[in-house]
C-alpha cells in the first residue's frame, strides 16, 4: 500500500516522540495493528535523503579544461563547467542514486 502524506506524519511524529507504538496509537486513536502496518511499509521505501556513493575513475589521459568530468563504466560521459555550485552537483548526484 502506498504510504500518504498523513501516515508519514504519523509515522514521523511517533519517532520524534519517544514513544511505543501502542502509546503513541492509544494517544492518537489509532489503530495500532494499522499502524504497524503502514509503518512496515514505510521502512520498505527508498529512502530519499540516502547517500549513495557512485564509482568515479580519474582518466588523467582526458583532461578537462577546469572543471568536472564524470565517466560511467558503460562509457557515459558528463562534462561539468567549475562554474557549477558544489550544493548543485550533490543535488544531482542525490538524484541520480
Amino acid at each position: 500500500m502506498a504510504i500518504t502524506s498523513k501516515w508519514r506524519q504519523h509515522i514521523e511524529a511517533w519517532q520524534r516522540s519517544g514513544l511505543s507504538q501502542a502509546e503513541y496509537c492509544a494517544a492518537q486513536q489509532i489503530n495500532v495493528r494499522t499502524f504497524t502496518a503502514r509503518l512496515s511499509d514505510y521502512r520498505k521505501l527508498p529512502k530519499a535523503d540516502s547517500v549513495a556513493l557512485i564509482p568515479v575513475q580519474v582518466a588523467p589521459s582526458e583532461p578537462v579544461d577546469a572543471g568536472i568530468l564524470f565517466t560511467h563504466v558503460q562509457g557515459h560521459r558528463l562534462a561539468l563547467p567549475a562554474s557549477v555550485s558544489a550544493r548543485w552537483v550533490a543535488e544531482l548526484l542525490r538524484c541520480l542514486a
